[in-house]
């Protein structure tokens, strides 16, 4: 029997590269996709109240694959594909993306591709984000198409421990195919963000958000290396934000 596999994202439904993985994994298994159908990267793991959820049934990838765009957040699909539409099937595994951009690094707190499989592994279920270091529209991911089966094969054999997810970058496409697949640590670093003023026809401001990221740990086998040497980063992520250490050493405060 194929495996049951949902995929969302936060590119909305329309974007390439939901449509890229829905093909890949469409080789591997039975797949629904659930998707937002608005542009909602940076939501992070925002979640609808107070107003309607509204899920439609669409026909965008073809008819054996069931998909639907949704109103809310990557994490909303993810929470409407467990409890409502797949509510009666047991779901193998959840992917997210391709994200047109990267998620490495301190992106994953950002990232709504990430929330939508971290959003999975809080229900129990596998769950892989998937991203691409290329925010074009019209990215080219060829190059992602092998390592994906082999990453979500694995998954699929062995399963993820509770509480898991893997967030995988890909280099950008590049002349060089990439060297193979490194499983590292999420790297020490933030962005530094510079706000640019602008005007509006009104002559009223708004100001445009940009910046770089500022890396603390190069060359301390982190995702961000490894993306930077050409190879596919894998990092093993918990939602689970305690410190543990310093849990033991706050025993030790007059509280």
């Amino acid at each position: 029997m194929k495996p049951l596999i949902l995929i969302a994202n936060d590119d909305s439904i329309s974007s390439k590269g939901i449509r890229v993985l829905t093909e890949i994994m469409s080789e591997m298994g039975d797949v629904v996709v659930i998707a937002p159908d608005t542009h909602q990267s940076g939501m992070g793991h925002a979640i609808t109240m107070g107003v309607p959820l509204r899920v439609t049934e669409t026909h965008d990838f073809g008819p054996k694959v069931k998909s639907y765009k949704c109103s809310g957040t990557p994490a909303d699909c993810v929470k409407i594909g467990k409890h409502l539409i797949l509510k009666d099937r047991n779901i193998d595994l959840v992917v997210s993306g391709i994200n047109h951009g990267s998620n490495a690094s301190i992106s994953v707190l950002y990232s709504g591709t990430m929330s939508a499989a971290i959003e999975a592994a809080m229900e129990g279920i596998p769950a892989i984000g998937f991203s691409l270091c290329d925010f074009k529209s019209d990215a080219d991911f060829s190059h992602c198409h092998d390592f994906i089966i082999k990453i979500s094969q694995q998954v699929l054999a062995h399963g993820l421990p509770k509480g898991l997810t893997l967030n995988v970058n890909f280099p950008a496409k590049s002349e060089t195919a990439p060297k193979g697949i490194k499983v590292v640590k999420q790297a020490d670093a933030v962005y530094r963000e510079r706000f640019a003023e602008r005007k509006d026809p009104y002559g009223q401001s708004y100001y445009w958000m940009d910046g770089d990221i500022e890396h603390f740990d190069k060359g301390n086998n982190t995702d961000l290396d490894a993306l930077e040497e050409n190879y596919v980063s894998i990092v093993p992520v918990k939602y689970d934000l305690t410190d543990y250490d310093e849990l033991k050493e706050m025993q030790s405060w007059d509280l």
